[in-house]
């Protein structure tokens, strides 16, 4: 086997080789595009899913749907403790500068810059964040008051009137949105509320862990009606032998059938994983087509990867009583579990874990599907906790 023409692809957002199980969404948002585009109505999408199932590849074909159709785009990760005004303000600079561009003086254009300006002046965002200069005037009274609920629905409506004028339209697409703050998530729902009133040509292609539809909701009780929120999770065992067969085919090589089968079954169709161990059995294997033997042999080295790499980076985020909540989350296999189940594995009441869950969700380890449920957003995590910690969980400290 040539592992040069290893035809899988792992990593945080890297294109799978087969793009498979997702038409629906892809042809969803194809068809929300050209609608926006053509002046007609539609909700923005948020993808909701745990770690691993391909949130981020979704999000990037879409972005690249946009740019197709014409659009002014940009995509943006919304990481911990920074604020959404200052992730937002250089690519909207730069499209603005992008209609500036474009034939003929158009004045909506030049108004958008003047709010643009107010808007930096009120929000600031500081040096160190973003610093720009721009020669023209700050238009007072618009967008300037310093409050972001007040001046991004205004910024972001006079942006797309003059893509409107410019006969294009806007699309934001955002990942990682659980991490945004409620006031800055409620400020952004405003503003597409606004710009949906007006049916300007703006939309919003956003993702995150589950817990993103709640958030929304507590942000502005109207956000359910503002987007889709199409659940992003792992592949049905066809389309996840799929996966692992397109790409090896196309490259004149198969998989036995009972070699998918037993990698189908490890992973549980979970597309991060699916192609960490397409990858690493292709570079085991001797000759096609590859073998259970082939998978049984490289499965013991995909775990150990995995555990130093994609667990441990989120495990060695943990305090120590974090920890051993989720040790006892484990202790009762993947889950949902009830609060009670937990508390009851610690000796502990609900009551005293409470800032512990609390903390977990806020990190993105864990969320709620419902209430007084608790489950992993990564995948397999369960798993990992009882190899690294493998004596049985004790009261937290």
């Amino acid at each position: 086997m040539n592992s040069v023409q290893n035809p899988f692809a792992p990593g945080a957002g890297s294109p799978p080789p087969a793009l498979v199980g997702r038409k629906a969404i892809l042809d969803h948002a194809q068809i929300a595009l050209a609608r926006i585009k053509n002046g007609r109505s539609e909700k923005s999408s948020l993808l909701v899913g745990l770690r691993g199932v391909g949130k981020t590849v979704l999000l990037r074909a879409i972005h690249d749907e946009a740019e197709a159709q014409g659009y002014q785009t940009f995509f943006i990760e919304t990481p911990e403790n920074k604020p959404l005004a200052s992730l937002l303000l250089p690519p909207l600079r730069n499209i603005l500068f992008k209609l500036d561009r474009m034939e003929g003086f158009n004045e909506g254009v030049k108004r958008a810059f003047r709010v643009f300006k107010s808007f930096i002046g009120a929000i600031k965002v500081g040096n160190d964040d973003f610093n720009v200069s721009l020669d023209v005037d700050a238009e007072t009274g618009t967008a300037d008051s310093g409050d972001l609920e007040a001046d991004l629905p205004a910024l972001l409506s006079v942006v797309a009137a003059a893509a409107a004028a410019r006969k294009t339209a806007i699309a934001l697409v955002i990942d990682e949105m659980q991490y945004l703050p409620e006031k800055e998530f409620g400020a952004l729902i405003m503003a597409l509320h606004q710009v949906a009133q007006k049916k300007l040509p703006l939309v919003v292609f956003g993702a995150g862990l589950p817990q993103l539809v709640g958030l929304a909701g507590k942000a502005k009780s109207y956000a359910e009606r503002l987007f889709n929120y199409p659940p992003i999770g792992a592949l049905p065992a066809g389309d996840a032998a799929e996966a692992l067969n397109k790409p090896v085919r196309d490259q004149g090589v198969a998989f036995e059938p009972k070699a998918v089968d037993a990698i189908i079954r490890t992973t549980h169709g979970y597309p991060y994983f699916l192609q960490e161990w397409g990858y690493e059995t292709w570079n085991y294997a001797q000759k096609s087509p590859i073998s259970l033997a082939d998978v049984r042999g490289v499965t013991p080295e995909v775990i150990r990867r995995l555990d130093e790499n994609f667990f441990r980076v989120r495990f060695d985020r943990l305090k120590p009583g974090e920890r051993k909540y989720l040790r006892a989350m484990a202790e009762l296999g993947p889950g949902p579990h009830r609060s009670g189940e937990i508390t009851k594995v610690l000796g502990v009441t609900v009551q005293s874990l409470a800032p512990v869950r609390a903390s977990l969700i806020a990190k993105g380890m864990i969320y709620s599907p419902d209430h007084g449920d608790t489950a992993f957003t990564v995948p397999l995590f369960d798993e990992f906790m009882r190899r690294i910690m493998p004596e049985k969980p004790g009261k937290p400290g």
